[in-house]
């Protein structure tokens, strides 16, 4: 087709379509990026016998673009090597495009019922996002004082602009304030503060198709010094000399601070966020009740900020404890016991005296000291018994010495426990148990003699009738001098004699059956004598 035709054919479809204008593409506008390729799509889904023709707009005149028909298609002369069209949607493709490919794109379709219908839609080409970078008005600032200025600034088109700080977007408040421009976005922070530009700071500049982000971007934001704490905060009165205490001052603050140390207000010649007792000690200070504080300094911001005092002094701590005891043999109901506790250095201010874990007290065999150094018991008893404690301790340290006590006593409580009936050929032990310190000594007699045995146990194989009698148990403490016995006795019966049942038992079965045998034969005579 040429040129004369092809003009006068979109002479023609204009005209027609002019007639019965109906919309034939989608929403638009269509974004593209320069230099790239774009598709314009149509809502027809089958061309079949019908025409399309694509036209451009320059301003002035249509200029036209692509034409197709059942038998033939055709590309405008300014279009040849860069525009195609589907013969079966009518879809336009242009490649590689060109600032003055923006504007508006007419299609008109004529299918064979000439009905015709004509649409416009919008191309814009789009310049690439590229160069964004943040720049800043001030190198550093200082919080409460200082107004920052962030100007983000960037190449594209359409371009709409966020400013992101870490992972977090930037809102707009009433110190923060955000203007826009085509090409740039200034972010104004007044009064800046720490945390509005903790960073790093992102500029996003984006149109409907691309995003680029800026490089990291850092402000320092001087502040500071804050609250100025001294540690330990739990504070005590009193310091144990030659620990490894100390006091230290710290404020949040950028730069760091630095730190000057104060006793009773007058400035000491000590520098850095800790105080050493070992310093305190060196020179000469510590064993008067004093205050110690300190102050923070920022070069930047030029605050100083003081701290709260801290009040103590330096005690020695106790050390050397030892009890002393009897060391006599002790038994009870017949010995008494006085133990003393004494420290070789350091001052002690309370006395404890524990047995077993467990705080002694007076009582009418219990008798401490006025001061607590030393304690009596008399007369001794069992219970007296374990290991006594004394605790010794200032507010800088306990210090704790024990002691065991062995008081002698017994045997007490002798129990002989065993079966006291068995059969023939069964085997029989014997325990003998008694409460003693030291351990009691073991002798057995049978029916009153003598035996060899000399344990606690006593141990029968295959018993006899014979074994049959009192077997006893004497139980001597070495110590004490004192002997305690207990007897048991035992039964040697025939074998089977302690199976089953015995033989009241048997009796007892017996009987019951013939009673309830006989209860029934009654009934039944009963009964027959009522039948008439």
């Amino acid at each position: 087709m040429d040129l004369f035709a092809h003009k006068s054919l979109l002479f023609l479809l204009s005209f027609i379509g002019c007639c019965a204008a109906q919309k034939i593409l989608p929403d638009g506008p269509v974004d593209a990026i320069l230099g790239r390729n774009v598709t314009l799509t149509t809502l027809i889904k089958d061309m079949g016998n019908s025409i399309l023709s694509w036209s451009f707009h320059d301003g002035e005149k249509q200029i036209p673009v692509a034409t197709v028909s059942p038998t033939t298609s055709n590309i405008g002369p300014l279009y040849e090597g860069r525009a195609s069209i589907n013969r079966s949607n009518g879809f336009l493709y242009l490649s590689g495009l060109k600032p003055e490919d923006s504007g508006d794109y007419t299609v008109t379709f004529i299918p064979p019922d000439l009905t015709t219908r004509t649409s416009i839609i919008e191309l814009r080409v789009l310049v690439p996002v590229s160069k964004v970078s943040i720049t800043s008005n001030l190198p550093e600032a200082i919080e409460h004082n200082s107004t920052v200025i962030l100007t983000c600034a960037a190449k594209g088109s359409l371009l709409n602009f966020t400013w992101i700080n870490g992972t977090t977007p930037i809102v707009s408040n009433k110190r923060i304030t955000v203007k826009e421009a085509e090409t740039s976005s200034t972010l104004t922070v007044t009064d800046v503060l720490r945390s509005d530009l903790i960073g790093p700071i992102f500029c996003a500049a984006a149109n409907k198709l691309e995003t680029e982000k800026s490089p990291a971007f850092n402000l320092t934001v001087f502040f500071g010094p804050d609250a100025v704490t001294i540690t330990p905060s739990e504070k005590s009165q009193f310091i144990r000399a030659g620990s490894n205490f100390s006091l230290s001052c710290s404020a949040s603050s950028m730069p760091d601070a630095t730190f000057t140390w104060y006793r009773n207000q007058s400035m000491l010649e000590i520098g850095g966020p800790v105080l050493r007792l070992e310093t305190i000690e060196e020179l000469g200070l510590g064993k008067q009740m004093a205050e110690y504080s300190c102050s923070a300094k920022n070069t930047k911001t030029q605050r100083i900020v003081s701290s709260s005092g801290f009040s103590f002094v330096v005690m020695e701590p106790i050390s050397g404890v030892k009890i002393s005891g009897p060391t006599a043999t002790l038994i009870a109901g017949n010995s008494t016991a006085n133990l003393s506790c004494q420290a070789m250095a350091g001052t002690v201010m309370t006395r404890k005296w524990l047995k077993d874990g467990k705080p002694l007290s007076a009582s009418s065999r219990l008798v401490f000291a006025s001061d607590m150094s030393s304690m009596m018991i008399n007369p001794l008893q069992k219970e007296d018994n374990g290991e006594y404690m004394c605790e010794l301790a200032n507010p800088v340290t306990t210090e704790k010495a024990s002691y065991k006590m062995v008081v002698n006593y017994g045997p007490e409580a002798v129990i002989v426990s065993g079966t006291e009936a068995v059969e023939v050929n069964d085997e029989v032990v014997f325990t003998c148990s008694a409460d003693s310190v030291p351990p009691a000594n073991f002798t057995w007699k049978f029916n009153g003699t003598m035996t060899d045995i000399k344990t606690a146990q006593y141990m029968l194989g295959k018993v006899l009738y014979k074994n049959s009698g009192t077997y006893t148990c004497e139980a001597h403490n070495a110590v004490t001098g004192k002997t305690t016995v207990s007897s048991h006795k035992l039964s040697v019966k025939e074998e089977g004699a302690l199976d089953g049942l015995s033989d009241g038992a048997i009796a007892g079965i017996v009987i019951a059956v013939l009673v309830a045998l006989a209860a029934a034969v009654a009934l039944i005579i009963y009964c027959r004598q009522k039948v008439p």
